[in-house]
């Protein structure tokens, strides 16, 4: 375990600072396009999809908000604010909103380079990597990495925490909890993407509406909190506070590697999801997916912290060991502080709602977890039928989530970490060499709005090579039109 962790924390300590230069670096080159086009934003999310095959912008929308919207966002603020202190909330929603432009970049990325397999749009990291920077080995090695991880590892995080809240709410064995969990997801899995995107569609806004009502009403009842909050939070943050100075840099730190947990902007993540979206040009499901970082941090995780924070329902810990805060004595951090804020308002009604809670947001991670080692392995066979090496898939899936259930949170959550810190400085950094297209790509979205258009995109106008999706559509459209135009000339007698 001392392993793991010291591996851990050499890729993270850096990575804090460099995914918040990373999303700064894509807000200026963008110019800020996550906000400047928020209006577009909300016309793009209710989209009908542009083509008969792929999935429209709010599908995608909601089967990213399933993989982003987990236990980072109960479990993963709670442990940011015990390492951190409450100055990490803050920097957890800094990243969000400079993380918004790298989730925007990656996205057009994954719209540019996507491919047609099947009949379904797949496209992600490995198919931009190949694609974009012609670097096939790379994209292969990258492929087999994320397959592995979220088919295979980070699935496990997911389980553990739904295992151990229903254990400390309703006193369920976790291997009672492995089971159903095991059991629940197969049957999602096995029923393809059509069931993967109908669960996702069906529970993910029931879920978030659900859990930031309650949070609403709990700030509403600490009205008087929220001042004194939020001046605690900002003073953390900036090493002004007397018991929280000495440890703004572990507020940093913890408060950027749990935003990029929950919201993997940067990460990758959302590009398979992204890349399946039937839109006519890319920024357009860019800023659908710049906004999912919006609702993940800004709004859940925020809504989280906010209540464990003004309840008081936290300890914290400092690097050196050493305990600053110790508010509520002998629990331990994670999803036990949001139960615990829930239950200063609503007595025995907390352990029990953020178990069920987790769950939604959990099990929604998991499904998506699965469409994504799908994709990888799709990319990796160049096919959508290969059901001996997909039934592998599944089922090691199955293991790893019946596995983590029963298995230490501390193991499960430092595997995770790494998994996502060592994707996070390979997308970030393939990102940046890909930057000029992103350049292009945005610049012709914002030419064809000012001269009144809906922007479709040409790849082969812009000098962008690999898109051969987008050139196939273009040569189908181009067909279907010259056909038109030949059915309708009058025929000679």
């Amino acid at each position: 375990m001392e392993t793991l962790v010291a591996i851990n924390d050499s890729i993270w300590t850096p990575m804090a600072y460099f995914a918040l230069i990373v999303g700064l670096f894509f807000t200026v080159l963008t110019g800020a396009i996550q906000f400047r086009r928020l209006p577009d934003t909300l016309r793009e999310i209710v989209r009908k999809k542009d083509s008969p095959d792929g999935i429209s912008p709010l599908q995608a929308l909601l089967l990213t908000i399933a993989s982003r919207v987990g236990v980072g966002n109960i479990a993963g603020v709670a442990t940011a604010i015990a390492a951190g202190g409450p100055g990490a909330l803050f920097w957890m929603v800094t990243c969000a909103l400079l993380g918004s432009a790298s989730a925007y970049a990656e996205t057009v990325l994954a719209q540019v380079f996507k491919r047609r397999i099947n009949g379904e749009h797949r496209g992600g990291i490995p198919f931009y990597i190949e694609h974009g920077l012609k670097l096939k080995w790379l994209a292969v090695a990258v492929s087999i990495i994320t397959m592995v991880g979220y088919g295979l590892l980070f699935p496990g995080v997911q389980s553990n925490n739904i295992a151990a809240s229903f254990e400390g709410a309703f006193g369920m064995p976790v291997w009672v909890s492995a089971i159903g969990i095991t059991l629940l997801l197969g049957f999602v899995i096995v029923g393809g993407t059509k069931r993967i995107v109908g669960v996702a569609q069906l529970m993910v806004p029931v879920m978030a509406a659900g859990y930031i009502l309650a949070a609403l009403i709990i700030l509403v009842m600490n009205w008087q909190e929220i001042i004194p909050a939020f001046s605690l939070i900002l003073s953390s943050a900036f090493g002004l506070h007397q018991i929280f100075g000495g440890i703004a840099g572990a507020a940093i730190a913890w408060g950027v590697r749990r935003a990029v947990f929950s919201n993997v902007a940067g990460v990758g993540e959302g590009t398979y999801a992204s890349a399946a979206a039937a839109v006519s040009h890319p920024t357009k499901q860019g800023l659908v997916q710049s906004f999912s970082i919006f609702i993940d941090t800004v709004v859940v995780c925020s809504a989280t912290g906010l209540m464990i924070i003004m309840t008081g329902s936290y300890n914290v810990t400092a690097p050196d060991g050493t305990v600053l805060v110790s508010n509520v004595p002998g629990l331990e951090a994670g999803a036990a502080y949001t139960q615990s804020a829930v239950d200063t308002i609503f007595p025995g009604f907390g352990p029990a709602f953020v178990a069920v809670a987790l769950f939604f947001f959990a099990f929604t991670t998991l499904v998506a977890f699965f469409y994504i080692a799908k994709t990888n392995l799709v990319y990796l066979t160049g096919r959508d039928d290969n059901p001996v090496l997909e039934w592998g898939l599944k089922i090691g899936m199955l293991a790893i989530t019946f596995y983590g259930a029963v298995e230490s949170a501390a193991v499960m959550w430092t595997i995770g970490d790494i998994g996502y810190g060592s994707l996070g400085w390979i997308n970030m950094l393939v990102l940046l060499c890909l930057s000029g297209v992103i350049l292009k790509v945005t610049k012709d979205y914002d030419a064809q709005r000012r001269r009144g258009l809906d922007p479709h995109f040409d790849p082969v106008a812009l000098g962008i090579g690999g898109a051969d999706y987008w050139v196939e559509r273009a040569e189908t459209a181009a067909a279907t039109v010259d056909s038109r135009s030949a059915a309708s000339k009058p025929q000679l007698p």
